[in-house]
């Protein structure tokens, strides 16, 4: 289905829990973080109804995030029935690689695609002080098992000022050994990532190209995702850009996102929605279900005002929206 903008929604990220085993410093609090109630979240069958609901609208591709998707428990169940979907034809999963390991055989039977893995650095002391409670090892164990089992893999690197910003080149010389796609997200002014500052993509893009060769630039990905990338030569993998603040993407956007406690969101930046989980406690048929999601889809906004002030502006940190 298309919005008043003419854009095809055909996307729709999911966030299963708000929860975390891992304290990222531009995503949580230390200490002090407070969660949704097990009973204010959605459960299993309310996930599939609207699944259902939005691939009757056209959805396609489906995301599973968190907060940490691998901490939910039904996390293998849940993807099974998401793949018996009609008209689903991917289902993904964004992860910070802790659990993945263990599960990852399981979730490919149950019908997972492709994985992008949160990883902002290769040296443990730094992962540990982003982190504050990653073990690298785990990670990097995890990317060779989906590397080894043909599970696509994309790592999802954001750079910090007189943080990891010295890693750059490290990434992207992953590139050039595994078939792994390395992409750098610009740091987000959402909660806790306010606190930090970022790296635009503009200043890496012109760090590896003062340090590299040829490189063959490739503008966007085939799955109509927001980055553009390039490869080095002879690399494997690619390197990717999602520049939502110094390049803003809105035209081109497809995506919807769904919180843990049901509230369906047209945009990152924006708090507005609609709440689906009291819409479906409430009776709603599926044929109501679906015209809420429509009427959403249709009036999601024309783009983000991130660098901008607005009275509109998210204030929930990332875990509880979905990453």
């Amino acid at each position: 289905m298309k919005d008043k903008y003419g854009r095809e929604i055909d996307y729709l990220r999911i966030s299963i829990t708000d929860r975390c085993n891992l304290r990222c410093i531009y995503c949580m609090e230390e200490e002090g973080n407070t969660f949704f109630q097990e009973e204010d979240k959605l459960t299993k069958e309310e996930i599939l109804k609207i699944v259902s609901a939005s691939a009757k609208l056209g959805v396609k591709k489906i995301r599973l995030t968190g907060g940490e998707p691998l901490v939910r428990k039904d996390i293998v169940e849940l993807m099974e029935g998401i793949n018996d979907i009609k008209g689903i034809e991917g289902i993904y999963l964004t992860t910070n690689g802790i659990l993945l390991e263990e599960k990852v055989e399981a979730l490919k039977k149950a019908g997972l695609k492709g994985v992008n893995i949160s990883l902002d650095s290769l040296k443990e002391e730094m992962f540990q002080s982003l982190t504050r409670l990653g073990i690298l090892k785990k990670v990097l164990s995890a990317i060779d098992k989906c590397l080894e089992l043909g599970i696509k893999v994309k790592l999802n690197t954001v750079m910090i000022k007189d943080k990891n910003d010295n890693e750059i080149l490290d990434f992207v010389n992953l590139t050039r050994s595994k078939n792994i796609d390395v992409r750098f997200i610009e740091l987000m002014p959402i909660g806790v990532g306010s606190k930090f500052k970022g790296i635009s993509n503009e200043d890496i893009l012109s760090l590896i190209k003062s340090n590299y060769g040829d490189l063959e630039e490739i503008r966007r990905d085939k799955d109509g995702g927001p980055a553009s990338y390039i490869r080095l030569k002879n690399g494997k993998g690619k390197i990717g850009f999602i520049s939502a603040i110094s390049n803003c993407f809105c035209e081109d956007c497809n995506r919807i996102r769904l919180t843990s406690e049901g509230f369906l969101k047209q945009c990152l930046h924006f708090n507005y929605g609609i709440d689906l989980k009291k819409i479906l406690r409430n009776g709603a048929s599926e044929e109501e279900i679906l015209n809420v999601i429509k009427n959403n889809i249709y009036n999601k906004p024309e783009k983000h005002l991130f660098m901008k002030k607005s009275e509109d502006k998210e204030l929930k940190f990332m875990n509880q929206i979905g990453g």
